[in-house]
C-alpha cells in the first residue's frame, strides 16, 4: 500500500489508549490544530502538528489536503443486525398510527416476520444486500462494524448469515466483527420450549459456528418474554466454554429485569440497550469494567425513553454507542442522527461521543489495542468530516459531513469533488 498522508486539517480528534475510557476520561481528547495523520502499509505511521510534519520524509506520499475538514478516527459501529432478509415497513407504519406490539404481532409482524423472510434469503443475496449496507456504513465514517446472525433462529440459515459475513469480510469492505444471536427471539418450531431451544443453540449451533470460525461473540435477548437470567446464563457460559466473547441485549424494556447485574457478574464485553437499567446495574456494569453500547436510534424509533447516559459516564460506566442497525426497530444506519439524539435527549458531551463512537466501541469489540484512536502503530482507520471543528459534528445535526473513509488502509469512500 502506498503511503497516503492527510495534512492541513482543522483539526485532528482522537481520544488515546488500548482500554476502554471510563466516566470522566471518555472527554479526554487529543485535539491537534492544523495536524497531520501519516499512513503506510495498512497502519498509522505518524500523527502530528504542522510542525512535527516539517521532519517527516513525504516524497513517496499520495497527499490529500484537508484544509477545512476535521480528521477523526475510523468510527465503529458495535451493535448492528446488518444481514437480513425483507423488510418490515408495513409494520413501521401500523405503529406510527398507533397499532399496539401485541396487534403487530397478530398481524404477523415482528421478528418472526424477519425471521421468515431471511429463511428465504439464499447466499448470493445475503452478500448483494451486505455489500450495498457496507457501502452506507463506509459514507457515515464506519470503518468497523459488528454484524449479528440471529434472524435464522435455525442452524442453516444462522450458518448463512454468519457465512455471508465471512465472505464480505473477504471483500475488502470495511471490517466485519461477527457474532452469533441464535438467542434472539423463540422460533415457531420451539414455541413455549425456551429452554429446549437454548439447548439446541449450544449443543446443535455454537459448536459449528465454532468449528468454523464464523463468530468472534455470542450474544442473547435478555429479557421478560424472551430469554430469562438463568437461560442467559447457561447461554453465555457455554459460549465462553467454547472461546467466544459474551454481549448481552438487556434491560430494554422492563425495570427490574437484572439483565446489566447479570452482565457485570459474567463481565461481558458489552451490554447493550440499556433504556430501563437500574442503579444497581449501572454499579454492576462499572464494577464489572462492562462497556454500556447505547443504541439511541432504536429508541427514537419506538418512542421510548433514552438509556440514562449522563448517570451512567457520571457513575464511572464506560459507554459506547451504535446504530442497532435492523429492518424492524430500526432501519437507520445515521451517524449523523445518532449523534444529535446522544447531544440533545442523552446529556453526552460531543467529546464523550467521539470517544464512544471510536475507542469504546473498539473496547466493546475487543478491538481497542487494535483501533478506535489515532495513535501511531494502530490500524489505519480513518475519518474525515467537512467540518471546521468536531463539535460541529452535533451543531449541523443531522446531515452527513462524512467526505472520506479509510479502512485499513483502504480509502473506502470518497465524496466526488471534496477534495
Amino acid at each position: 500500500m502506498a503511503r497516503i498522508l492527510f495534512k492541513n486539517a482543522s483539526e485532528v480528534v482522537t481520544p488515546q489508549g488500548v482500554t476502554l475510557q471510563k466516566g470522566a476520561k471518555m472527554a479526554d481528547l487529543l485535539v491537534i490544530p492544523g495536524g497531520f495523520v501519516l499512513t503506510k502499509d495498512g497502519t498509522i505511521e505518524a500523527v502530528g502538528d504542522a510542525k512535527a510534519l516539517e521532519s517527516v520524509d513525504v516524497t513517496d506520499c499520495q497527499v490529500i489536503d484537508c484544509t477545512g475538514k476535521t480528521i477523526l478516527p475510523g468510527l465503529v459501529d458495535s451493535h448492528t443486525h446488518f444481514i437480513f432478509g425483507g423488510y418490515r415497513e408495513n409494520e413501521f407504519n401500523w405503529r406510527l398510527n398507533g397499532e399496539s406490539y401485541v396487534s403487530i404481532m397478530e398481524r404477523g409482524g415482528g421478528i418472526s416476520a424477519t425471521t421468515t423472510a431471511t429463511r428465504a434469503t439464499d447466499l448470493d443475496e445475503f452478500l448483494a444486500l451486505g455489500r450495498k449496507r457496507l457501502a452506507s456504513f463506509a459514507s457515515h465514517g464506519v470503518t468497523t462494524v459488528e454484524g449479528k446472525s440471529g434472524y435464522g433462529l435455525d442452524l442453516e440459515t444462522e450458518l448463512r448469515q454468519l457465512e455471508a459475513m465471512a465472505r464480505l469480510n473477504q471483500e475488502h469492505h470495511i471490517r466485519i466483527v461477527p457474532t452469533y444471536m441464535g438467542a434472539h427471539d423463540l422460533p415457531p418450531e420451539f414455541k413455549g420450549r425456551p429452554d429446549e431451544y437454548i439447548d439446541f443453540c449450544i449443543r446443535e449451533v455454537m459448536p459449528k459456528v465454532r468449528a468454523k470460525d464464523l463468530a468472534v461473540f455470542c450474544d442473547i435477548f435478555t429479557e421478560r418474554g424472551v430469554f430469562d437470567l438463568a437461560q442467559t446464563r447457561r447461554y453465555l457460559e457455554a459460549a465462553r466454554e467454547m472461546g467466544f466473547g459474551l454481549r448481552m441485549h438487556a434491560d430494554e424494556l422492563f425495570e427490574g429485569f437484572g439483565g446489566a447485574e447479570l452482565a457485570g457478574a459474567l463481565k461481558t464485553s458489552s451490554a447493550d440497550h440499556l433504556l430501563k437499567i437500574s442503579e444497581a446495574g449501572i454499579a454492576a456494569l462499572e464494577q464489572g469494567g462492562v462497556c454500556a453500547t447505547l443504541l439511541p436510534l432504536t429508541a427514537f424509533s419506538i418512542k421510548a425513553d433514552y438509556a440514562p447516559a449522563r448517570r451512567m459516564i457520571d457513575a464511572g460506566v464506560g459507554v459506547a454507542l451504535a446504530t442497532d442497525m435492523n429492518p424492524g426497530s430500526c432501519y437507520s444506519e445515521s451517524m449523523p442522527l445518532l449523534i444529535a439524539l446522544s447531544t440533545i435527549y442523552m446529556g453526552m458531551r460531543m467529546e464523550e461521543v467521539v470517544t464512544a463512537l471510536t475507542l469504546n466501541g473498539a473496547a466493546a469489540l475487543n478491538l481497542a489495542e487494535e483501533t478506535g484512536s489515532l495513535e501511531v502503530g494502530k490500524r489505519a482507520d480513518v475519518a474525515v468530516f467537512d467540518v471546521p471543528n468536531h463539535r460541529f459534528l452535533t451543531y449541523h445535526f443531522g446531515v452527513n459531513e462524512c467526505v472520506l473513509t479509510m479502512s485499513g488502509g483502504r480509502i473506502v469512500h470518497q465524496r466526488p469533488g471534496a477534495f
